[in-house]
């Protein structure tokens, strides 16, 4: 009896303060969701979380008048190829610098990681020139000259992030971790790298892939300043740039622009959802393995 009061005291101890941290890190959410349904004229004179009378005009207002809907649009399309680009190239260079020896890999590596370290604002000068002057996109030529490139464009938007240093970083990690034996026994029956990536170490990865996907998904649609640097359209505007409209007009609507932040915020939960069980094993996996 004296054990299980000890083991019940223990475990409110533990639970307490998770409770309370939850608690704190869900309010502002909760506040957020509360203001977006409710009117403008009742939005700082109510002192309760739940609306007297809610209503759905902050949403509307956002997706319309804001230009959330497109912006949406936009950062949705520029996400898939962001996430479908790692998920596929950053999982193959990982397999490669782990599992293929050639001359100089080490030293390749090491420089590729290494530019993960370079702050995004030495960056932005050279990628806008790259992407200004991609051949035979936007009016240029073969050399690059003469048009715009992918400059307002969402290929230049997902550019960038294509394949991402710590993405080929956490592929290579975990394909350490497997046995060459797998790749060796295949090889013996004649089958390719690429057969051999994508039917044996592919199919084992999908703690990785999740991982990956959620990584990318949400690097891409929180970026602000590349989006700002390429477009000057409101019709190329991304969600962070739609929602920032809100707070720069000069008469700053806080029921849209919160109703904007929930529906922002909406796609992350359910991509984190979708992808939490084999996103959790799999850091876990590499909090064991390494």
């Amino acid at each position: 009896m004296a054990h299980s009061s000890k083991a019940h005291t223990h475990s409110l101890v533990t639970l307490l303060p998770l409770a309370v941290a939850t608690l704190v890190v869900l309010t502002p959410f909760i506040w957020m969701v509360s203001l977006a349904f409710t009117s403008a004229d009742q939005a700082f004179s109510a002192s309760n979380l739940i609306p007297e009378s809610p209503t759905t005009a902050n949403f509307v207002t956002a997706l319309t008048s804001g230009g959330l809907g497109r912006a949406m649009l936009n950062s949705s399309a520029v996400a898939v190829i962001v996430v479908v680009s790692n998920c596929l190239f950053a999982s193959m260079a990982g397999y490669a610098f782990a599992k293929l020896r050639f001359r100089g890999d080490t030293i390749v590596f090491g420089v590729l990681i290494s530019t993960a370290m370079i702050p995004v604002s030495v960056t932005l000068i050279p990628l806008f020139l790259i992407t200004k002057g991609i051949p035979l996109a936007g009016g240029n030529d073969l050399l690059g000259v003469g048009g715009f490139g992918l400059l307002n464009s969402i290929g230049g938007l997902a550019l960038p992030y294509l394949v991402t240093p710590l993405n080929i970083f956490l592929s290579r990690q975990y394909f350490l971790e497997f046995p060459d034996e797998l790749a060796e026994a295949a090889r013996t029956d004649g089958a390719g790298e690429l057969r051999i990536f994508f039917q044996i170490y592919l199919p084992l990865a999908k703690p990785l892939i999740a991982t990956l996907g959620v990584f990318a998904f949400t690097g891409i649609w929180d970026d602000f300043l590349w989006p700002l640097v390429i477009t000057n359209t409101d019709s190329m505007n991304t969600v962070q740039l739609a929602l920032a409209k809100f707070l720069t007009s000069g008469n700053v609507q806080y029921g849209p622009v919160l109703a904007g932040a929930v529906l922002v915020t909406v796609p992350v939960l359910v991509v984190f959802a979708f992808n939490q069980r084999a996103f959790i094993s799999g850091l876990a996996d590499g909090g064991i393995k390494g």
